[in-house]
């Protein structure tokens, strides 16, 4: 099967998982209908947990659930999964590397209508600044669903990241799924563009503008967390610059990441991303990835930039 909706994605696979898994349990803070919890409600009620507006009840409940032989999935939006939760994400799942599914779902500023109070921009920063957690990212509804199957079967925290909005997938329906594995998505030799999320589409859009000026390879990170220095460092092989492209805060999300991983690599780096500021209320989506300048425009624009900056080093 194949998808445009991540959120339908990964209520498909968490229908899937519960047919597959016994032990597969889900809890949803009075937002079933929005993460699609309700899916896997409808087919298991027995094993589907509506705890109200109580996200921190909710993550320790989860906790509990997980330490007595249960695969718990928490479902809310991002900013209340990680922001009303996060004492208890770190305190009973994060430092006892419990085995907690946590699911953001209307990531970045997917819920565009609701403005600031429900944008999640610094989500990732603040997951992946806990020890034991690991954080993904998904490029499309496809790699949401392959992305669901593969942290059941994975032991420990994980943080996953859902788009709210509808888009047309990028990657193959059976495409494997693994975790801290960079996947070239188009192949090039001057520049790489890491991008993560939606963006990696947008990513793609400006390499296909650039073909006859610029030669771009686009990485899909979909796993921020673990970002493994040997996988990525392959990936990026050949490019003499790098340009990283998220629907977050440049501060401690995707740019971070990379630049910490390749610290010790005389690289030049571009960062693309929300400029240390909280989202705001739109009438579209892209209205707001056009305010917040993550455009296939400004993608294209930070990748001559950057290889024109590299010449003028080379040249010094």
């Amino acid at each position: 099967m194949s998808f445009k909706s991540q959120r339908a994605a990964y209520g498909q696979a968490l229908v899937d998982l519960g047919h597959k898994n016994k032990d597969v349990v889900v809890l949803d803070a009075d937002l079933g209908s929005s993460t699609m919890g309700k899916m896997f409600e409808t087919e298991f009620p027995e094993r589907h947990f509506e705890v109200g507006i109580a996200e921190a009840n909710m993550t320790s409940m989860a906790a509990g659930l997980a330490l007595v032989g249960k695969i718990p999935f928490t479902n809310s939006f991002a900013v209340f999964s990680v922001c009303r939760a996060y004492d208890q994400i770190r305190q009973s799942i994060a430092i006892g590397n419990v085995n907690v599914k946590i699911a953001g779902a209307s990531a970045g500023l997917s819920d565009f209508a609701d403005g600031a109070t429900h944008q999640s921009v610094e989500d990732i920063a603040a997951m992946r600044a806990l020890p034991n957690m690991t954080v993904i990212s998904p490029a499309d509804a496809n790699e949401a669903y392959q992305a669901t199957m593969a942290i059941a079967e994975y032991k420990g925290p994980v943080y996953l990241r859902i788009n709210r909005s509808d888009y047309p997938s990028i990657t193959a329906s059976e495409q494997a799924f693994e975790i801290g594995t960079p996947v070239v998505m188009r192949e090039g030799s001057d520049v790489a563009v890491l991008a993560t999320g939606y963006m990696t589409s947008l990513a793609l859009e400006a390499a296909s503008a650039l073909e006859d000026k610029v030669s771009v390879k686009v990485v899909n990170i979909h796993t921020i967390k673990p970002l493994n220095h040997k996988k990525l460092l392959e990936a990026v092989k050949g490019c003499e610059a790098i340009v990283t492209v998220e629907e977050h805060n440049v501060v401690g999300g995707l740019g971070s990441a990379v630049a910490e991983t390749l610290r010790h690599t005389p690289v030049p780096m571009e960062f693309i991303g929300i400029d240390d500021s909280f989202g705001r209320s739109a009438h579209r989506y892209q209205d707001l990835l056009d305010y917040f300048n993550l455009t296939p425009e400004r993608i294209s624009e930070a990748v001559l930039t950057i290889r024109e900056r590299k010449k003028l080093t080379q040249i010094v």
